[in-house]
């Protein structure tokens, strides 16, 4: 009896031995900690057109990150949640990613998004990334937390009166939608054309279409989605005006080329990124196979602005090596000059625009949109 308690307690003492040794490789292949990014965002509702590219975009990269094993080992979670471009939504949303401890808040959808939004961390270390919002205020000394990834409304507006200045069309239509980021826009737009000696002969509703004629003017600048001005831009060019029409990048350039077709011909929309069929660059090329292998169709200039995105967020964590907090990575964002991703080039230092670059895309007869 007593070697029977013996061969039971070896027994049982060689499994736990068994259970030690493996026990330090189990802790060895426990998944790192991730680095959390939260994200708002139109997924669906007002604004979705626009948004849900700009996040394919961003996790497409996020993904080919964290298929390479991630930043020294940790992964890259992009958290995100569906505020339907309501503001509101978007606060409560922000409270919730907030109490995930998230290293930030990236590619937020909405100017007014993004003010509701902010209110909660601007006494925090919590940057917000490369919001979709065009905004001018953003820019500015009283949003210090914000880091955007192109210029605001009223560089827009004022690339939109160089170019129709060229054209000798300077008597300007201004129609907008009564959405929120179409307000936004619309003032910017107000400030920016008043300050350099725009001609402004009209300015009314999206619908407005007889009375903005009537004014005369030589060029009309539609501000709203791609589906409201292209309706406005057909009723417009079915009305007998034939000067040029101008759009801010929230209206969609491929998206507002893809819904008026032939009816596009010499409209001129702004875009804050190159174009996304420019296969001479080398990160419209990687764009181009990552969204094939995810069979998510032909990728528009969002889904660009979304990678692009990325791609400098990524940049920024690698930089930081293992020492990965919030202050050292909005002084690795500050300290980031001239970096070049794959032709679009990036500088922080002095300021928190990543980029100036502004170019127009013309619509043709085709619908097609060319430089």
């Amino acid at each position: 009896m007593q070697f029977k308690h013996l061969a039971l307690w070896a027994r049982a003492w060689g499994a736990a031995l068994a259970l030690l040794a493996t026990a330090p490789a189990a802790w060895a292949q426990a998944p790192a900690a991730p680095l959390v990014l939260g994200q708002s965002v139109a997924l669906t509702g007002a604004g979705a057109a626009l948004a849900q590219p700009f996040q394919q975009g961003a996790k497409l990269y996020f993904d080919r990150v964290n298929a390479a094993g991630g930043i020294g080992g940790r992964p890259i979670e992009l958290a995100t949640l569906d505020d339907a471009g309501v503001p509101e939504q978007a606060a409560a949303n922000t409270q919730k990613l907030l109490a995930r401890s998230p290293l930030a808040l990236f590619g937020y959808y909405g100017s007014p998004q993004v003010t509701a939004s902010y209110k909660l961390i601007k006494d925090s270390d919590v940057l917000l990334l490369a919001p979709m919002a065009g905004g001018d205020e953003f820019r500015g000394a009283v949003y210090p937390n914000v880091f955007t990834l192109r210029p605001g409304y009223a560089e827009e507006a004022a690339a939109v009166m160089r170019h129709a200045a060229t054209l000798g069309a300077r008597k300007l239509a201004l129609l907008h939608a009564p959405d929120t980021e179409s307000l936004a826009a619309l003032e910017s737009a107000e400030n920016t054309l008043n300050g350099l000696g725009a001609n402004l002969v009209f300015k009314g509703a999206i619908t407005a279409h007889a009375q903005a004629l009537a004014a005369k003017p030589e060029s009309v600048l539609v501000i709203g989605d791609a589906r409201g001005a292209a309706a406005a831009i057909r009723e417009l060019r079915g009305l007998g005006f034939r000067g040029p029409v101008y759009g801010f990048s929230n209206t969609g350039e491929s998206l507002l080329a893809e819904q008026l077709g032939t009816a596009g011909a010499g409209v001129v929309v702004v875009r804050g990124v190159p174009r996304s069929d420019n296969a001479r660059l080398a990160i419209v090329r990687e764009l181009q196979a990552d969204a094939a292998a995810a069979k998510l169709g032909k990728p528009n200039v969002y889904m660009l602005e979304g990678y692009i995105a990325a791609q400098v967020v990524t940049e920024a964590l690698r930089r930081m090596g293992k020492d990965i907090s919030r202050a050292r990575l909005r002084k690795t964002l500050e300290g980031m000059e001239d970096l070049n991703l794959g032709g679009f080039r990036v500088h922080f230092a002095g300021e928190r625009v990543a980029s100036r670059l502004l170019e127009l895309g013309l619509i043709d007869g085709q619908g097609r949109v060319r430089e």
